[in-house]
């Protein structure tokens, strides 16, 4: 195998561990979708393209030991728009979670989660009550919830420690009444109603101490939800953007490897046709 060809099968053999951050992120996703996040979409997209991305780049490898140049060019082609579609992805994660955070609150650590915060293609699929039922099920069934309770000497945490303790989106949104409710504090969920001012968020209503119920009919959680979506779908899409970086340059470097290696067997085909030429067999008789 030629000192090209060597580079190609190296570039390919880093292109497949490249794969792995991609493949993680997507499974990392999918644990997400079934534990906080729980809407499962953009981690199957991620998932199938590192599986992707492993495939094509033990082809190249392959290509590159056997010196096939079907393989090779598989590769290449294959690689760029693995790589189109990766980008793809990623701008789309940002664009969905591109609207929207927490509300910082006077004198708490957590912050509130308004559905009227966010907009665009997420927002109304979560807000759909086709697939909100789901949802909210699905944030149920994880007990989310009951494992935020927290006892000192056997009796709930005072609300002085409660309102420093930084919750996470879906906590905050469907585990406890929003802020401007002015329910009193009982327990992590549990609350004794307060004096709602006039024109309040209508989750005031919604909120009950039944702990199957809590929040989880409320705006606040699908705002939650859409929280923990974004936090979510922007790690991975970090991870995902140095991934891209990387792989681009592994591409251009393998592609350059390639036209080397296939101008050094072109080089040598005409050598071998000019040494044929200038001697001749001797045909003897």
């Amino acid at each position: 195998m030629t000192a090209s060809n060597s580079l190609v099968g190296f570039f390919n053999f880093l292109t497949f561990l490249t794969s792995v951050p991609v493949l993680g992120a997507g499974i990392w996703l999918s644990s997400r979708a079934n534990t906080a996040d729980c809407l499962k979409f953009l981690e199957w997209p991620f998932i199938t393209i590192g599986v992707s991305i492993m495939v094509v780049s033990l082809a190249g490898f392959a290509g590159a030991c056997y010196r096939n140049t079907y393989l090779l060019r598989f590769y290449l082609v294959a690689m760029f728009f693995i790589i189109v579609a990766l980008i793809g992805f990623v701008i789309f994660a940002y664009g969905v979670t591109s609207r929207g955070s927490g509300r910082v609150v006077l004198g708490r650590v957590y912050r509130d989660y308004y559905l009227t915060d966010y907009s665009g293609w997420l927002e109304e699929r979560v807000a759909d009550e086709n697939y909100w039922g789901d949802i909210s099920s699905c944030v149920r069934e994880s007990k989310v919830c009951a494992r935020m309770r927290r006892e000192l000497g056997g009796v709930p945490e005072p609300a002085e420690l409660f309102y420093i303790r930084p919750l996470t989106p879906v906590e905050s949104g469907c585990c406890k009444p929003p802020t401007e409710c002015n329910f009193i504090y009982v327990n992590e969920t549990m609350w004794n109603p307060g004096v709602v001012p006039p024109g309040g968020s209508m989750d005031c209503a919604r909120w009950s101490n039944d702990q199957e119920a809590l929040c989880y009919a409320c705006d606040s959680c699908k705002a939650g939800v859409l929280g923990s979506l974004k936090d979510s779908w922007r790690k991975a899409a970090l991870i995902n953007i140095i991934t891209i970086i990387v792989l681009v340059i592994i591409y251009g470097l393998s592609y350059a490897a390639y036209r080397n290696s296939r101008k050094n067997d072109t080089n040598e085909a005409y050598g071998a046709a000019r040494m044929t030429k200038s001697h001749p067999a001797v045909i003897r008789i």
